[in-house]
C-alpha cells in the first residue's frame, strides 16, 4: 500500500499552538519527502476519534504522538524514526521543591526525592483514570505496587495532618503523577491539596513559597525558559520519569518505520 496516498498526505494533530503541534509543523518543513503534506490541527478528542475510526477499520493513519498517554495502553502504536530530529529530542520529567523544604517537612522531602516511577505506570493510570477518575486509579496503582510505594518510604515516619501544597499541570500524564503522589503523602499523613496551574504559575509559586513542591516539569525544552527564569530560587530533585517523547506515531500493523519512507504529494 501507498501509505502516502492512503491518508491523502495528512497527519492528524491536535490543538494549534500546542507544543508539539509547532514541532509536527517544523517536521513537516524539516523532511523534503513531506512537501505538500497537511498536519489536520484539531484536539486530543478529535485525534483520538480518528485514531480509534482507523484502528477499528485497521486503516492507514499518521497522528502526532506523545508519551506518556494512555493510547499506548489502550492500542499497540509505534513512533517512526525521526533521523533529522524533526519532532525534538526525549525529555525527563523533574520534581522541583521549594527552598527550605527539606527543613521544614523532611519527610514528605524524603519521599519526593526518591519518587520515581516508569512512563509505563504513568501511563497505566492515565489509561484507568479514562474510565473511573485520576484519584480512584491513582489510589488502585498505589495499592498494586506496593513494592514500589514502600521503596519511596522506606524510613520515614508518618507525621500528623501537616498541610502540604503540590501544584501541577493539567495534562493528563501530570494529573496521574500528581495524584499517585498526593495518595503517597497522605499515606504519611500529610493534608495535601493539589492545584493545576499554567506551566509558568508553577515555577512562580515554588520560587515564591507559595507551594511545596511539584512533580510536573518537562526538561530540559518543554518548561525549560521558565527553569531558567528562575533558577536559584528551587531545589530540582531530579526526574522522577524519564524518556518522554512526541513523535509520528503509526498502528503497529503499519508497515513503515521511519518518516523517511513517505512520500510527497504529488
Amino acid at each position: 500500500m501507498n501509505y502516502s496516498e492512503a491518508v491523502d498526505y495528512t497527519i492528524y494533530g491536535i490543538e494549534p499552538g500546542a507544543g508539539i503541534t509547532e514541532l509536527a509543523h517544523n517536521t513537516l518543513d524539516t523532511y523534503d519527502n513531506l512537501d505538500g503534506w497537511t498536519l489536520e490541527e484539531s484536539s486530543t478528542g478529535g485525534m483520538m476519534t480518528e485514531l480509534r475510526d482507523a484502528i477499528d477499520n485497521e486503516e492507514p493513519i499518521f497522528i502526532t504522538g506523545w508519551s506518556p498517554h494512555y493510547k499506548f495502553v489502550e492500542f499497540d502504536l509505534k513512533y517512526l524514526e525521526d533521523p533529522e530530529g524533526g519532532m525534538g529530542e526525549t525529555e525527563d520529567v523533574h520534581t522541583i521543591a521549594r527552598l527550605g523544604l527539606e527543613e521544614d517537612k523532611p519527610e514528605a522531602y524524603q519521599m519526593l526525592d526518591a519518587f520515581s516511577w516508569d512512563l509505563e505506570d504513568m501511563e497505566q493510570v492515565m489509561y484507568e483514570g479514562e474510565d473511573s477518575s485520576y484519584p480512584e486509579a491513582a489510589e488502585a496503582w498505589v495499592d498494586n505496587n506496593r513494592d514500589k510505594v514502600d521503596e519511596w518510604v522506606d524510613g520515614i515516619e508518618p507525621v500528623d495532618g501537616e498541610p502540604f501544597e503540590l501544584v501541577s499541570m493539567s495534562w493528563e500524564s501530570e494529573v496521574a503523577s500528581a495524584e499517585v503522589t498526593r495518595t503517597v503523602l497522605e499515606e504519611l499523613g500529610y493534608d495535601v491539596t493539589v492545584t493545576d496551574v499554567d506551566p509558568a504559575v508553577v515555577f512562580q509559586a515554588i520560587a515564591n513559597g507559595e507551594a511545596d513542591a511539584t512533580v510536573a516539569p518537562w526538561l530540559p525544552v518543554t518548561q525549560g525558559h521558565h527553569y531558567d527564569e528562575h533558577e536559584g530560587n528551587f531545589e530540582d530533585l531530579g526526574p522522577n520519569s524519564t524518556d518522554t517523547r512526541n513523535g509520528i506515531v503509526v498502528p503497529e500493523y503499519m508497515d513503515i518505520e521511519s518518516i523517511e519512507e513517505l512520500e510527497p504529494a504529488e
